[in-house]
């Protein structure tokens, strides 16, 4: 993530901290992942709607992840301007674990739950944001 990217994430996250709490990791990743064949069927099937005129590809939008010694925080981004757009989740990192890394060609996820409870998060990371998956992987215990 670039500076001015981080400056504006630190913005939206400063009002949210308690006292004492510092922010570890910031990256942009994605919560929902699309997948290659769904891609393709959709574009084949826009395209073909409109005559060839266009084709669609849909894409998940990104997202800001900040993640602090005690909770995690998601910000929608902007897609235009590169900015924080909206508060979409707080989750408390206490209690929470991950499975194993998946590694693929353009990205890699790993899903956060709570044992206890039926929710979960998948979160994708981009190519380049490795180095902040590795971060946010470490400080999370694998799952049982």
């Amino acid at each position: 993530m670039n500076a001015r990217r981080r400056r504006l994430l630190m913005a939206a996250v400063a009002p949210l901290l308690e006292a004492d709490e510092q922010v570890e990791v910031t990256t942009i990743v994605n919560l929902s992942s699309v997948s290659a064949g769904r891609t393709a069927a959709f574009a084949a099937a826009s395209a073909l709607m409109s005559a060839g005129a266009m084709a669609v590809v849909p894409t998940p939008t990104p997202m800001y992840l900040a993640m602090t010694d005690r909770r995690i925080f998601i910000f929608r981004a902007n897609p235009t301007f590169a900015r924080p757009e909206e508060h979409v989740m707080t989750i408390p990192r206490a209690g929470l674990v991950r499975t194993e890394i998946k590694e693929r060609v353009l990205n890699s996820s790993f899903v956060v739950s709570s044992p206890g409870t039926d929710h979960s998060l998948k979160i994708i990371f981009p190519l380049l944001g490795r180095k902040e998956r590795n971060e946010i992987a470490a400080a999370l215990p694998l799952a049982a």
